[in-house]
Parts: structure tokens; C-alpha cells; sequence
């Protein structure tokens, strides 16, 4: 079975920045169909169900066809490589090791949509992905495929990368445009969306790393073929970042719709050793936390949603017994507190609020009606910024309560 960890995971197939030895291994193929047919592309991903692999599991095809059916102008696609949120660690790698099947992703989008401007928008934290992403990138435009894409484009192609502003909010989609645009990477509302007014009032698709790198092979090889990739009703492929209290943590390539079990116990290796599983943050640390209720649960975007979880950007933060719940949840509300951009009081003071309620419980300081007000404030909270940060945070803190309440309580003052 041919899939993206035949390029990505094994140690004699580190092509980096070489795009000869890219397009000596297949790479390339995918965009040459894009540019025989342009026109069944995006009814080729649609048929596929490639969904956005950073976050919201969105269908893919949707953000592409009204970008696609667009007057001509400007028009602009986007591979957010901003990846800042703990436990998550999938893009980097991508962009490190095989930035060409990356790049070749955005091109064939640029096909599909008469796009004339394609940005690598990437964490300049993560310097190794900056170099290699830009190396590519200077041989891409030296290329014949490069001015093939040009010609169906029908004007010069904008292909370039652009660092980002490094923070955690800088990753959102609506952020990630003010920054391209060159200001502060504050999210804003939405409608209208990216699709109707991105860059510069342009067209604009931001699509996730892993999610234009699933690109090449749907259309080397067919829809069928990639949705035969996952397991049951669930398409392709998905990277699994895994850490946390487990023996071999990493970056794990698998079908969409393994089974928490299976990537813990079986890819993991299990625990470490004298610990105990007992729960999961899933797509990293902003979502409903999983237990050992959940540990048959299929990973994909769908089965997640079902147990009141999301599957987000497949990572996997492993918590054992003997783990303080209240003690990460708090680590990690602190984290969307500092990563706060500060233009929506209710999301600064919030998540302000929140970690000064969380810090005080775990310290031992905290009395009952902190935990009545951390209560209260989940409540109020939900749907009071311009983006989903606040929501993140309240719904770990939300589930953590819910799921381990005895946790909180017993580390209250009586």
C-alpha cells in the first residue's frame, strides 16, 4: 500500500530539498494530471473527501470551489505551516523532510483555481522547515512544471514564503491573512470568509501543510485510491503526533480511523512503564479530553465528533494515573492566556480569569466558589472572541471538570 509515510517516515527516503530526487521517486506526477485536466480536479478531491487537517476537518473541495469560480484577478493559496500549539509537531516535519510534496499540493490547487499567488506561510521558530521550504521553493521556480503551471494560469505565479509571526494565534486562518497582508495577525470576523476576501480583498484559500500534501497522490493515483487508504467509512491517511506517558512517542502515519487503542498500545508501545492510561488530550490541548471509556474510539474527524471530541490536528497528548488533570489543564490554559492577542477583552480577561481560578486549585489555595466561578465563566465565555481561542480553552477546562471532578474537589480548602 502506497501512502505519504512511503516519503516521510522511512530513513532511506529523506529527499529534503531535492527536487530531482522528488521527481525521480514519482513526485510530480499529480501536478502533470492537474495540468492535462484542470477542470476535474476539485471533483477529484471532493470525491476523495480530503478534509483540512489542521483543526476543523473541513471539506477541502468546499474552500476550493468558490476561489475557483471567481472572476480572474488576484487570487491566493496558502500553506498555514504556522504550527504553534503544544503536542503538535506534524508540519514541521513535512516542510523538513518533503517540502516538495507540499509545494506540489499548493500548485495543483493553484491549477484548480487559476491562482496566481502561492505563499508557504511558516513558523520562523522552527528554522530548519524555513531553510528547506525556501530551498524548494527557489527550485520549483527554476522548473519546466513550474511554467506549466504558469501557462494554465494564464499570468506569472507569485511562489514564495513567508514567516509568520511565530505566535500561537498567527496560526488562525483570518490571522494568518493580516499577516501575510504584512500587520499584526489579528484574527477578525467571519463572514465574509477567505474565500470572498482574503489577501488584500483577494480570494483566498489557507489551507494546513498535511492537508496540500495528501494532494499529489489523490491525483496520481485516483480518489479510490486514497479513500481506500482509511478504515471503514473514513478516507486516506492522517499523522498522528503522539506524546505524552507513552514508551515510543512520535510522529505516526496512519488510516484514518485507527483506533485510539491501537495507536497508544500497538505504535506506541504502550505506557511507560509502572503507569496506567488515563486519558487523552486529542488534537491537542483545546478540545474534550478522551478516557479510558473512549480508548475504542476510531480516529477520524467523524467517530471523534461523536464522543463530544474533535480529532483536530491528530495529536495525541498521553496522560497516566498519578498525573494531575487539574495541574496540565491549567499548564495548557496558560499557554492560550500568553498566546492571547488582546483585541477581544473577553478573551484576554478570560482565559486571564481562568488560569488565576486553575492555578489557585492546584496550588491548594482554591475554595469552592472557585470552582463555581471557573463553572461560570464556561459558560459565559463560548463565542465572545473573534476566533475559537477562548472557546479552545474553555472546553478543557469544561471537560477536564466534567470528566474528573473528584480531581478538583479534593484539592479544594474545606
Amino acid at each position: 500500500m502506497e501512502k505519504l509515510n512511503q516519503v516521510l517516515l522511512k530513513d532511506d527516503i529523506r529527499v529534503g530539498a531535492d527536487l530531482d530526487a522528488w521527481l525521480a521517486r514519482g513526485g510530480g506526477e499529480g501536478l502533470a494530471n492537474a495540468l492535462q485536466d484542470p477542470h476535474v480536479i476539485i471533483a477529484e478531491i471532493a470525491q476523495a473527501d480530503l478534509r483540512g487537517m489542521g483543526g476543523a476537518g473541513f471539506a477541502t473541495h468546499r474552500k476550493w470551489a468558490p476561489v475557483a469560480a471567481a472572476p480572474e484577478g488576484d487570487k491566493y493559496i496558502i500553506c498555514n505551516g504556522n504550527e504553534d500549539e503544544p503536542g503538535t509537531f506534524k508540519d514541521r516535519f513535512l516542510l523538513e523532510h518533503t517540502p516538495h510534496q507540499v509545494i506540489e499540493g499548493a500548485l495543483i490547487a493553484a491549477v484548480a483555481t487559476r491562482s496566481n499567488h502561492v505563499v508557504l506561510y511558516v513558523n520562523p521558530h522552527q528554522t530548519l522547515a524555513l531553510a528547506v521550504t525556501r530551498e524548494a521553493v527557489q527550485q520549483w521556480q527554476a522548473h519546466a512544471l513550474f511554467a506549466a503551471v504558469e501557462r494554465i494560469v494564464g499570468r506569472s505565479v507569485a511562489l514564495r514564503v513567508v514567516p509568520s509571526s511565530g505566535l500561537y494565534i498567527g496560526g488562525e486562518e483570518t490571522a494568518v491573512i493580516a499577516s501575510v497582508e504584512g500587520g499584526f495577525p489579528f484574527p477578525r470576523r467571519k463572514p465574509p470568509f477567505p474565500a470572498e476576501q482574503g489577501v488584500h480583498g483577494a480570494p483566498t484559500i489557507v489551507n494546513n501543510t498535511e492537508t496540500l500534501a495528501h494532494v499529489p497522490g489523490i491525483l496520481r493515483h485516483g480518489a479510490q485510491w486514497y479513500r481506500d487508504l482509511g478504515l471503514g467509512d473514513a478516507a486516506g491517511t492522517k499523522l498522528y503526533s503522539l506524546s505524552g506517558d507513552v514508551l515510543h512517542p512520535g510522529l505516526y502515519e496512519l488510516p484514518m480511523g485507527t483506533s485510539l487503542a491501537s495507536l497508544v498500545f500497538q505504535h506506541g508501545g504502550g505506557m511507560l512503564q509502572g503507569k496506567e492510561f488515563k486519558a487523552v488530550f486529542t488534537g491537542g490541548p483545546s478540545n474534550t479530553l478522551l478516557t479510558k471509556r473512549d480508548l475504542d474510539v476510531a480516529l477520524d474527524f467523524d467517530s471523534v465528533r461523536q464522543r463530544r471530541s474533535r480529532l483536530g490536528t491528530g495529536a495525541m497528548i498521553v496522560v497516566s494515573e498519578g498525573t494531575s488533570i487539574v495541574r496540565k489543564v491549567a499548564e495548557y490554559v496558560s499557554f492560550f492566556a500568553q498566546g492571547s492577542c488582546g483585541q477581544c477583552p473577553p478573551c484576554k480577561g478570560g482565559t486571564f480569569q481562568l488560569m488565576r481560578l486553575l492555578n489557585r486549585i492546584d496550588t491548594g489555595r482554591g475554595v469552592h466558589a472557585d470552582l463555581e466561578a471557573l463553572e461560570n465563566l464556561c459558560r459565559i465565555l463560548p463565542g465572545s472572541g473573534r476566533c475559537g481561542l477562548i472557546d479552545g480553552a474553555v472546553t478543557v477546562v469544561e471537560s477536564s471538570v466534567n470528566q474528573f471532578r473528584d480531581e478538583y474537589e479534593a484539592l479544594l480548602m474545606a
